[in-house]
């Protein structure tokens, strides 16, 4: 491959990876985001919101090992290994709960 090809490709990379990036921010919650999906991690006990793919979720409650979250502006109640549950053309899991932090992963539904 062409070196000017190359450099071409590997901005682009950059440049993708890079808006990947700057549309997750967050409050009381940090966020590894890939292509089309995101694990955002909450802070219990702070007003935890992230803004992810466009669309902000939040930290509503929890209880146990129940989680309610909202995810596009519609409420979802989570436990541990259940079945992803959709949001706003999004898949919404729990990934862990623990009493300082409620671990969730966001995917783009491949179905839209």
């Amino acid at each position: 491959m062409p070196p000017v090809r190359r450099a071409a490709g590997l901005f682009a990379g950059l440049a993708l990876g890079l808006a990947v990036l700057a549309g997750c921010s967050s409050q009381g919650a940090s966020t590894d985001c890939g292509l089309d999906a995101c694990t955002v991690t909450f802070e219990r006990g702070v007003d935890a919101r992230a803004s992810i793919f466009g669309v902000e979720a939040k930290l509503v409650g929890a209880e146990g090992d129940q989680v309610t979250v909202e995810v596009a502006g519609e409420q979802l109640s989570l436990t541990v290994g259940q079945q992803a549950a959709e949001a706003g053309g999004f898949a919404v899991t729990l990934d862990s709960v623990t009493d300082q932090q409620v671990k969730i992963r966001v995917s783009r539904n491949p179905s839209n």
